[in-house]
């Protein structure tokens, strides 16, 4: 036998020995927004390996403002989503049966940023101010924080007049709006980019005026739990997704670098992916995934307590969260 010959031999019998490898178990995850730092810990994991060692395959999908996550999971287009909880348990009431798996972010980025000039100082003084608020689901902190203070969404000397602010930060830069919705680790610096400095501006974070509503959870389908073989797939792509938080709080600006790389279209920053990430490491921090009953009853109570003509949620949920992944991590 020759040479070649032999080692061909000696390969088919160690490929027959070994047996063929294990595919890798597909998941799709679908973001709630574009690429940017904000979902760095996917991000990472599928950059460092992370997922390939649970022998996961994962696609990542970007969202973007013409799509929505609800609308791509109930359609069989993803088999995860990343959903504020506002957004998913109004889905959910809807008839678009979400749980949430895991929690990977612990706080809010969401706050009011103003412009120092207005005299606003505290809360009580938006009375006879233009608010600039985000809608599509994210008013509701924002009209349940204005209903504990007793100041009425419709305007005159008492009230505040709320401006439907679309996601950038025009209203403030062109001086339209008193104050403007903006995320600790995104408009409030556009904001800064525009020129202000921070002493111009005065922050309400909503985290510390006690009306935070849980964001970036992670969401499946309901029936697909019933599944334990989903569920055991599912705790292998959260421990991986973990594995990603902890790698970027550790590495901010390569996990910055890794998001910028996933960027294909090109419009993020080195600077602005680098601010953010350090920004986003404070909500993950201290969360080991697990979704806090605490956090969520207070979702539940500022969301029904907002009312109003739409209301987001309009009873109690049930059954809008589980621990069946969470607690195969431990």
């Amino acid at each position: 036998m020759t040479t070649k010959r032999a080692i061909a031999a000696l390969g088919l019998v160690a490929g027959l020995v070994s047996g063929p490898a294990l595919a890798a178990d597909p998941v799709t995850i679908q973001l709630k927004w574009v690429t940017q730092a904000q979902f760095a810990g996917y991000y990472v994991a599928k950059d460092k390996g992370f997922y390939e060692e649970e022998g996961l395959d994962v696609t990542i999908k970007a969202g973007g403002p013409d799509i929505a996550p609800p609308q791509v999971i109930a359609g069989g287009g993803a088999d995860v989503i990343v959903d504020w909880m506002p957004s998913a348990l109004a889905s959910r009431e809807k008839g678009v049966p979400l749980v949430n798996i895991a929690q990977p972010f612990k706080r809010s980025g969401m706050m009011l940023t103003c412009l120092k000039e207005t005299g606003i100082t505290k809360p009580e003084d938006f009375k006879g101010k233009t608010l600039g608020v985000w809608f599509f689901g994210n008013e509701y902190p924002f009209l349940s924080w204005m209903a504990t203070l007793g100041i009425p969404t419709t305007g005159g000397a008492d009230g505040v007049t709320v401006l439907k602010q679309g996601f950038n930060v025009d209203p403030l830069i062109q001086k339209q709006a008193a104050c403007i919705s903006t995320m600790t680790y995104n408009e409030y610096w556009q904001v800064i980019d525009a020129g202000f400095k921070p002493e111009d501006l005065v922050v309400f974070k909503y985290e510390e005026q006690g009306v935070a509503t849980l964001e970036d959870g992670l969401y499946v389908m309901e029936d697909k739990l019933q599944d334990p073989a989903f569920v055991d797939k599912m705790a292998k792509f959260v421990r991986a997704s973990l594995k990603g938080w902890a790698y970027a709080r550790e590495n901010t600006e390569e996990a910055a670098q890794i998001v910028l790389d996933n960027d294909e279209t090109g419009a993020q920053t080195e600077k602005h992916q680098v601010r953010m990430m350090g920004e986003i490491n404070k909500l993950t921090e201290g969360s080991d995934g697990t979704l806090d009953p605490a956090d969520y009853e207070r979702t539940v109570k500022i969301l029904l307590a907002a009312g109003g003509e739409a209301p987001v949620i309009t009873k109690e949920p049930t059954g809008a969260w589980t621990h069946a992944v969470t607690d195969m991590l431990k």
